[in-house]
This record gives structure tokens, sequence and C-alpha cells, in this order.
């Protein structure tokens, strides 16, 4: 009982995070889900499984705050479904064995991305429709990401949506979110395929889904208040160092290079949130000598 409340809450806080920053929900339950024994397809299948709930709260709620603009969902969210069951059908197709350092270092070079993306400062957006030519190959490899990696559809489609400067902050944030139902549904349908019922964790579905669903509609109005930036950096480095302890155990290196890799990742961790809050506290200090100024996203 108590494990299953941890998950709840894992879930709860994943969403809180996902919901306000677009990304990081199936990055952070996953990256957990290892580190409690889960094997890396169960993990991704049971993260996905759940997320076919959370992330129809999300949209819904999204949707209600104007944070959705319809047309990016509309060429983003059906190739990133067939990204997302192709993924799927190849985790599950290798071994727990083959798939930890697969899976740890993909949600390893996530977090890190995480980390660069929001600890670099800020530029305008200049509203225009991005092309169906970029939105579906986006969509098709953040599927394939999201799917083998137990998560990544956020953190491939919405830096890359926020550094076009194409669109607002929220408008990607809302409609990356929304997009997800349908990946999340074409990854659970792989997993189901390729692993049969067995593969999901039900237990862990529901204690992440009910705490996710609980989180939705709160995530949803926090977009607008949330620091971004100081949220993806916490988050991107904690992501890292979970990650690297699990690639230097699998390859039995902990002991000789953990005492040099650790401290050194933390220190990386610790600058990219200085440089977060040095930007956050720059965007914010400009905001009352700026009046009709477009909306701040990360830089390409």
């Amino acid at each position: 009982m108590r494990k299953l409340l941890i998950m709840a809450l894992v879930g709860l806080a994943a969403q809180l995070v996902d919901g306000s920053l677009g990304m990081a929900y199936g990055v952070t339950s996953s990256t957990l889900l290892l580190i409690a024994g889960i094997s890396p397809a169960a993990a991704s299948a049971s993260v996905h499984l759940a997320e076919v709930g959370t992330t129809l709260a999300s949209g819904i709620s999204h949707w209600r705050f104007g944070n959705v603009d319809w047309r990016v969902v509309r060429n983003i969210a059906l190739p990133g479904a067939v990204g997302a069951f192709a993924g799927a059908t190849v985790l599950s197709s290798i071994s727990t064995e083959s798939a930890i350092p697969w899976t740890a270092g993909i949600l390893l070079a996530l977090g890190a991305y995480l980390l660069f993306r929001f600890a670099r400062p800020l530029r305008p957006t200049r509203p225009r429709n991005l092309p169906r030519r970029f939105l579906a190959p986006l969509g098709l490899f953040a599927g394939f990401i999201d799917a083998t990696g137990g998560g990544g559809w956020g953190p491939v489609a919405t830096p890359t949506l926020l550094a076009s400067g194409s669109m607002e902050p929220r408008k990607v944030i809302g409609s990356v979110g929304t997009s997800e139902f349908l990946v999340a549904g074409a990854a659970s349908i792989g997993f189901l395929i390729g692993l049969g019922s067995e593969g999901f964790v039900l237990p862990t579905v529901a204690a992440l889904l009910v705490g996710g669903v609980i989180a939705a509609p709160i995530a949803a109005w926090l977009v607008r208040h949330v620091p971004a930036q100081l949220l993806g950096a916490f988050v991107g480095g904690l992501i890292v160092l979970v990650n690297m302890r699990s690639l230097l155990r699998v390859f039995k290196v902990e002991p000789e290079f953990g005492p040099y890799a650790y401290p050194l990742a933390a220190v990386l961790w610790v600058v990219a949130i200085g440089f977060s809050v040095r930007a956050w506290r720059r965007a914010r200090a400009a905001q009352p000598a700026v009046t009709a100024e477009p909306e701040l996203v990360p830089a390409a």
C-alpha cells in the first residue's frame, strides 16, 4: 500500500512538471520505475498506459484554458503515434539486459538536453504557422524516442517548437500535451502486442494514473505562472544523475568512475540552474519596461 501511495505521488509530481513545462512525465516516471527494479519494457509500457488517462485529462484542461493550437496537434499527433508504435515494437523485441543501457542512455541524453535548453537566454517569439513538413518528422522522431526511452515526447517536441520562436510557450505546452494522448495510446497498443497484458504493472499504472489526473488541471493553470526555465533545469539535472548511476552500474564501473562522475554532474547541474536563475531574473526585470513585447522562449 505504501509503495502504491508513493507511485501516486510520483504520478502527481510528474504531471505537475509535465503540465506546466510540457515535458518530463514519462522521463521522470520511467526513471523512478527503473530504480524500483521494473524492467525497461514494463516500465515504459506501464507509464504509457497511465499516460492515456493523464494526457486526456491534461488535454481537456489545456483546451479549457485556451492553451491548444489544434493545427499543430493535427500535424504532429498522428506521425507521433506511428513513431511510438514502432518504438514500442522495437523495445518489446529486445532483452531486458540489452534494453537497460539503451533506455538509460536515452534518458541521460534527454536530461542533458533539458539542462542545455533551459540554461540558455530568452528571445522573443515571431508568430507564424509551422509547415507540416517540419511538424510531421518531428512527431515521428519524438514518438519513437518516447516509446523506446520510456519518455521523450515532451523533451524532444516541446524545446524544438519553443526554439522555432513561432508559438507562444503556453500554446506549445498545451499542444504537445494534448497530442500526447494519441502517442501514449499507440505506444500502449504496441506494448500490448509485443508483451501481452502481463507486460503492464497494473497497480503501478493505476497509482500513476490517479496522481496524474489529480494534477492535470492544476498544471494547466500553473503553466502561466511557473518559471519553466527553473523547473526544466532542476528536472534535467535529476534525470542526468539518476541515469548516469544506472549506466555506471550496468557496465560495472561505478566504483572506479562514480567518485568523479557524480561530483562533476552535480557541479554542472548547479551551474545550469545558476544560468537558468540569471536568465529568468533578467527576463522578469525587463517585463515592466516592455509592455507590448511578444512572449519569450529559449533561444535556438
